[in-house]
């Protein structure tokens, strides 16, 4: 993570507080290490962030859009949205998957 804090990061969220941020794919340093660090005990799917949207609450939810791909030969590439929770102190942790049908 960069070194902006959490809390300082939250500061500088420009949503109306409890509100959700648009989605971008440019996605912030903060948000790429929440995700690293919530899906990193993950296994048999490879989520691959393509934009996020951020919430401010007591810490942040953040909201990926992912593509997805079953780890075996031959599997089909999928998207998925991917919850995460970073409280303001300790480890993100994911809230949910919902994988996208077409």
């Amino acid at each position: 993570m960069s070194n902006t804090s959490l809390k300082e990061k939250i500061e500088t969220v420009t949503t109306m507080p409890g509100g959700w941020s648009d989605y971008t794919c440019d996605i912030s340093l903060e948000a790429k290490g929440a995700f690293k660090i919530a899906l990193e005990s993950l296994r048999g799917v490879d989520y691959t962030p393509v934009a996020f949207a951020q919430q401010v609450v007591a810490g942040m939810n953040y909201s990926f859009f992912c593509n997805s791909k079953v780890v075996y030969p031959g599997a089909p590439n999928e998207a998925a949205i991917i919850n995460i929770y970073q409280p303001l102190k300790g480890r993100a942790v994911i809230t949910g998957i919902q994988s996208i049908n077409h």
